[in-house]
């Protein structure tokens, strides 16, 4: 289940400043009489007032134990009502006729199949290229505050964006095992299978590290970056989906181990693997030139290197020598070879 905190349903806040009470659930003059009118007791008269106020500040209706005690006393006190004066309702025909009273007075409307509908369509267009129930459920909202409607509950688009999101991400695996040939499927299948008597699995050559910068690794990285592009086009597996959707899936084979993997369906599974020899490949790639570059730095560091080592020894070796001398010499070496000054330009 998704966290509420991590989406931006709206809810009521732990701790509420006295700013947010007075400027968002003050009831005006208007407000009170209406709601006097309307209400045959004080009990609903308080039950109306919060329905209203939480209504135009949520957009949708909380449930009645979810409304702060600060909330309820501040409205109760603005109202001037008694103090021992609750906020419930004589029977659900009460509290339903109400919401509709609200709706009414906040000009909106009630559709619960609509609004579940263009929900699921919303989350179902957006999965495509978004992994986070969190992100769709956000996208989900956006639409239907722009569409007028009431929100539905947040169970019941937390179940939605989970349906949705396993649906298309079955829709989009199933893609690239269709782009796949039958030898390019057994060829990644079988790369969890244990080969040899040391008990390892060329699974874990998917996630190499390229190690230091040297030529040793360099030439390991090249050799390795060669055994991925044997795998197969990954590029042509990957046609239409979303850098996004590859990233998560090939979090989702790198974050588990040949025997994890293995629990997995054989489409799941090759489907997986797909998107993490595709970025496997791309990480190669960049670390062979970020490696190569390091090396060709570091062949043009190594001269003055080599300078400087070779005036700390002409220094040692001048200690026979008289101070003057020694003195000059010094001078010359710590300050590197003499470049050739070019001509003046003429005036």
């Amino acid at each position: 289940m998704t966290s509420i905190e991590r989406t931006a349903y709206p809810r009521f806040k732990r701790l509420i400043t006295a700013r947010e009470l007075h400027v968002f659930f003050t009831p005006s003059e208007e407000e009170r009489a209406w709601a006097q009118e309307a209400a045959d007791s004080d009990e609903h008269q308080l039950a109306l007032l919060l329905a209203l106020k939480s209504y135009q500040r949520m957009g949708c209706f909380p449930k009645a134990h979810d409304v702060p005690d600060q909330v309820v006393e501040f409205v109760r006190r603005a109202a001037e009502l008694l103090e021992d004066t609750l906020p419930v309702y004589a029977s659900g025909r009460t509290a339903e006729r109400h919401r509709s009273w609200v709706r009414e007075r906040c000009g909106m409307r009630y559709d619960g199949p609509g609004a579940r509908a263009l929900a699921e369509e919303t989350m179902r267009i957006e999965a495509a290229s978004k992994n986070n129930p969190a992100d769709l459920i956000n996208i989900a909202l956006e639409k239907l505050v722009e569409a007028g409607l009431e929100i539905p509950r947040f169970s019941t688009l937390d179940a939605m964006a989970s349906t949705v999101r396993a649906r298309v991400n079955e829709e989009i695996l199933a893609g690239i095992r269709e782009r796949m040939t039958e030898d390019e499927r057994m060829r990644l299948l079988g790369l969890v299978d244990i080969v040899g008597l040391d008990g390892k699995t060329l699974f874990n050559a998917l996630k190499h590290n390229p190690g230091r910068a040297t030529w040793s690794n360099f030439k390991r990285l090249k050799g390795h970056l060669t055994w991925v592009d044997g795998l197969g086009e990954t590029g042509k597996w990957l046609e239409s989906v979303a850098s996004g959707k590859v990233a998560d899936f090939a979090g989702e084979a790198q974050a588990q181990d040949a025997a994890a993997l293995k629990d997995y369906t054989p489409n799941r599974r090759v489907a997986l693997i797909a998107c993490l020899a595709a970025k496997a490949r791309m990480r190669a790639r960049d670390d062979l030139t970020t490696m190569f570059c390091k090396r060709m730095a570091g062949r043009r560091r190594r001269p003055a290197r080599s300078w400087r080592r070779s005036g700390a020894s002409s220094r040692r070796s001048w200690s026979g020598w008289s101070p003057t001398t020694a003195r000059c010499c010094s001078r010359s070496t710590s300050a590197g070879p003499r470049r050739r000054r070019g001509r003046r330009p003429p005036r």
